[in-house]
């Protein structure tokens, strides 16, 4: 399945940002931390890179991700020349209050005091961007949702006399070019549920969790998975739909209320600790799309 959602909104939002880029310090780039890379918008990229803007890359989400993993993109991303990263969760207020001294390191000429500190916030949807803005400012001016795309119109706010932060709306890219992204994408809900068909996220969720984090699918919906190697993301989904009695008429299973079930339990960490890629397996499937491309051609 291809997954593409790229809301009319969303033109007139990367038009605004650009122009707004001319003023800002700091890019504040959000991503959720389960898949750092998947949810990097390269239009963000490519807009910071024009202007030769520093980025702090804020992997949010971080109590959700496995911590390891975590680490590793870390590590990733500060070997890239005017890159910093962080992980944090916006459900720790501390985590975000070192935010603006970690911009100030990137953007050391603002530290006279002359002027202020211009940070902006990016990224795609449903990151949590508008959330952190409301940590940030110790109150409540994003409006925030468990949706993509509720921030429509970019916002300015002064947190104190040396620092200015913009609030941006969710960006995707018009066309997502790897369909795993697009996949890992639609499970962590940030693109809008009448661009995918549930059943088939819900498919491509099982079938990665069968592979790396086995015990947690056991423990949650009280399987055994790692005993027999015949389970695939089908029968694991029919499974949850046998446990948690989710039947249609005639005692079939309901699968798409299972599927649900299990992207509901992902997206708010029920399941565990989660990261759906690693910088090596970004690596191969990057290598095996370039494989495949080749053959085509």
């Amino acid at each position: 399945m291809t997954i593409q959602w790229y809301p009319g909104h969303m033109t007139v939002a990367r038009k605004k940002a650009a122009e707004a880029m001319a003023a800002i310090d700091v890019v504040l780039e959000v991503v959720d931390a389960r898949l750092p890379e998947a949810s990097t918008n390269p239009m963000v990229r490519e807009l910071r890179l024009q202007r030769q803007r520093p980025c702090l890359k804020v992997l949010n989400k971080a109590d959700l991700a496995d911590s390891s993993v975590t680490q590793a993109w870390i590590d990733y991303y500060n070997r890239q020349e005017g890159v910093r990263a962080v992980a944090v969760s916006c459900k720790r207020p501390g985590d975000a209050a070192r935010l603006p001294a970690l911009c100030r390191t990137l953007a050391p000429h603002r530290n006279d005091g002359t002027k202020p500190l211009r940070m902006m916030i990016m990224g795609i949807p449903n990151v949590g961007k508008s959330t952190l803005m409301n940590v940030l400012l110790k109150r409540k001016l994003a409006k925030v949702g468990d949706e993509p795309a509720v921030t429509r119109a970019q916002q300015t706010s002064q947190l104190d006399i040396r620092h200015w932060l913009t609030d941006t709306p969710g960006l995707l890219w018009p066309k997502i070019e790897y369909p795993s992204d697009g996949l890992m994408l639609a499970a962590s809900n940030a693109v809008g549920r009448n661009a995918v068909v549930e059943e088939e996220v819900a498919g491509f969720l099982a079938g990665l969790l069968l592979a790396r984090y086995p015990v947690l699918l056991a423990r949650r919906y009280g399987l055994v998975v790692e005993a027999s190697r015949s389970l695939d993301a089908v029968a694991i989904i029919e499974a949850i739909a046998r446990r948690r009695g989710l039947l249609q008429r005639g005692g079939q299973s309901d699968l798409e209320k299972a599927a649900n079930v299990l992207l509901q339990d992902y997206r708010d960490g029920l399941l565990g600790r989660i990261s759906l890629e690693t910088p090596t397996t970004r690596r191969a499937m990057l290598a095996a799309e370039t494989t495949a491309a080749s053959l085509a051609q």
